[in-house]
Order: structure tokens, then sequence, then C-alpha cells
């Protein structure tokens, strides 16, 4: 079986983008990611694109391909919430290693910022539980993770300023990307003070609500740089918060073994780390359970360098969904589009200085529900 390689990356800013819809802001991701591959859109015979709270539509793959002018010939449609950029790049490496596609497209995006009102947003967020035991208490999104917050912080004795490390870390991070959502630097403190949410969740604990879009090729046998899609892995043990059988287990550390496994790598063999935040508790919780920190000991990794872009494992140096933006399924592949950047030593200022050759990237939809891991390598 032939190799898979992310061989073009396109992502548009992150933020607010009046009178930009959905297509517009996908159709620029796109020909940033083809120009970046050097590759026309008729060469282009696989697409597959996630969902758009604000373009619905049963067949959003077909309009796509209407309207960016393409004609793949296969298409293909994903929807698992956060987790959809890394099912999607999974499912590209795996029809360019069968022979199935030669060039597949991997897209998202969407106004999710400007396209929506607060309360379709608040409607979105509010709908995501079971009908039966969680919709009608009343719960959103923010609340869910929340009460994950709560139970993270009782079980392992950190504390809300140690959940603050994370935003600061990423508001860092982004202040050295110009296409970041927000840029402008953070304290504990400022968290800590910020609007209540949701406790022990703050305003500034939540990532922003962002326009913007993201792309990827993949190819078979791209020129130039190579960056190898190694391994992949996923693991679904629940949707419904209700349903969760372990909040130390939620199928995060299963995922990355599983993506592990078939790189045959191992965790410490990672350069680089593209973990999904979409809120401080999610990445706290992730870090810990795929095995990269102790229980209740990632922000204090974080405080001592770990993560930063002189540590041994730089994590999300583009700001991450808490402060490079949230626009939906974009987001997800946006820390995909930093590891490749990464991996090619073409990040600029945040360049992570320990030259990464591997690099893991997981994402997670839901309330730690859907879990997607993959393994990337810089070849040449």
């Amino acid at each position: 079986m032939r190799d898979a390689y992310i061989s073009g990356v396109g992502c548009t800013r992150f933020g607010r983008h009046e009178g930009a819809g959905p297509v517009e802001l996908m159709a620029a991701a796109t020909e940033e990611a083809l120009a970046d591959a050097g590759i026309d859109r008729l060469a282009v015979d696989g697409l597959i694109c996630g969902y758009a709270t604000t373009l619905p539509h049963l067949m959003l793959s077909d309009v796509l391909a209407e309207k960016l002018a393409l004609r793949p010939h296969y298409a293909h449609g994903v929807q698992l919430g956060g987790a959809t950029g890394g099912a999607m790049l999974m499912l590209a490496a795996d029809l360019v290693r069968a022979g199935r596609c030669e060039r597949v497209l991997v897209l998202g995006g969407e106004n999710r910022l400007t396209g929506q009102s607060r309360d379709q947003s608040i409607q979105t967020l509010s709908q995501i539980g079971d009908p039966e035991f969680e919709v009608p208490c009343g719960v959103a999104v923010p609340s869910y993770y929340a009460l994950l917050g709560s139970h993270y912080l009782s079980r392992t004795g950190a504390t809300e300023a140690d959940l603050a490390e994370f935003a600061v870390l990423m508001r860092n991070h982004a202040g050295l990307h110009p296409l970041a959502h927000l840029r402008n630097p953070l304290t504990v403190d400022d968290v800590l003070r910020s609007k209540p949410i949701s406790l022990p969740l703050k305003l500034l604990d939540c990532c922003p609500i962002s326009d913007g879009a993201a792309a990827l090729l993949i190819e078979a046998d791209p020129a130039g740089m190579r960056v190898r899609v190694r391994g992949a892995g996923q693991a679904h043990q629940h949707q419904h918060l209700t349903a969760m059988s372990s909040l130390s287990n939620t199928g995060a550390g299963a995922s990355v073994a599983r993506a592990l496994e078939e790189a045959a790598m191992a965790l410490e063999d990672i350069d680089y780390l593209s973990i999904y935040d979409s809120f401080t508790i999610t990445l706290a919780m992730l870090l810990e359970e795929i095995g990269i920190a102790p229980a209740g000991k990632s922000a204090s990794l974080a405080r001592n360098g770990m993560f930063g872009p002189s540590g041994p494992q730089p994590l999300n140096l583009h700001g991450g969904l808490l402060s490079f933006g949230h626009s939906g399924v974009a987001a997800g592949l946006a820390h995909a589009v930093e590891a490749v950047q990464q991996l090619r030593g073409a990040a600029q200022d945040r360049q992570a200085m320990n030259s990464p050759l591997t690099a893991l990237v997981h994402s997670e939809g839901g309330v730690l529900s859907a879990h997607v891991s993959l393994v990337l390598e810089r070849t040449r």
C-alpha cells in the first residue's frame, strides 16, 4: 500500500469577516492550498468537506464542488463535531493509500461569527445534549465542560488558576500569528477576573467564535517537502455526558495509542503537539489522558516551559482554538495546518526551536465524545 502525504495547506485569517460567506472563505483557503501544492484544481479527484452551521445542506460536498469549479471522482461530507477535521484527513489518507484517489482536498470553514445571531449560536450549543436527560435541563456546551472541569479540579487538586495557564499560553502563541483571532497578551489574573460563563469556566477559559476556513491537500506522490500521514486512530466510547463511564478514560488515550501503533512510534518520539482546546479544561484533560502529563500536572508543565516554542514538546504554537479561534470544522483543520508548517520549518517567528520531524494531531468532538488522532512525519 502506498503512502499519503499532505502536500498543500491553506488558511484564512480567523476572526470577523464582514460580508464574506462560507463559500468565499473556503474558496480562499482552497486557492492557497492548491497554490502551495502547485496543483491545478482540475487535478483534484477527491473532495471531503465538513458540515457548516451557516451553510446547512444535505449534499454540501456537491455544493462546494460546484461553487469551487471542482470535478472530483469522489465526494463526501463528514459530521463529527470538533473531530471532523481529523476524521476527514484520516479518510483522505486512506483513499489515497488505497488508490481510490490521487489528490484529495480536505476543506472546512464558515462565517460562524458574522453569519448567525447570538441566539442561533446558543441554540446550536444547546442541542448537543441527550434530548431526554440533558436538553430539558437547559444545559449548553460550556456547561457540560464546566461539569467536567468541576470534577477534574476535585479529583486532581488542580485549581482554576491552573486551567488559566492554558489560556495564557495559547494567547502568547497566538500573538506571533498574523491570522489569529485574539492576539492581545493575557495574564492568569485576567482569566480569573473574566466574566463567569459556567463555573469554574470563565469567558477566557472558552474559545471565541470566529469566521474562517482551512484546507489541506492529500497526495500520493507530491513534489517538494513531504509530510506523511504515518498513523491514524479513532475512539468513540459515548456521545452524551450522562453516558460517560469514566471522566479520566474518555477515548482520547485509546485513539492516540492506535495512531502510534500504526505509526510504529511511541509518545516520546513526538516532537510537536496539536491538541484540541475548545476550553482550557479540554486541553488539560486531553494532555493527561493521552499520557503527556500526569493527572493534575499539565498546567505545571505549561508553567515550566514544556509546551513553549523552546520546550521539548511545543503545543499549538498558532494559539489553538482558545486564541487562534473557532470557526467550526476549520478550527480543527487549523491545528493540522500549523503542524504541517512546523514540520516544514515554515512557521516563521513562531517556529519550534526543536526542528520537529514528527507531530501528533488530536481532535475531539462533542463532550470528549469522538476522538481522532493523526501522527505526521516529515520525510524530506
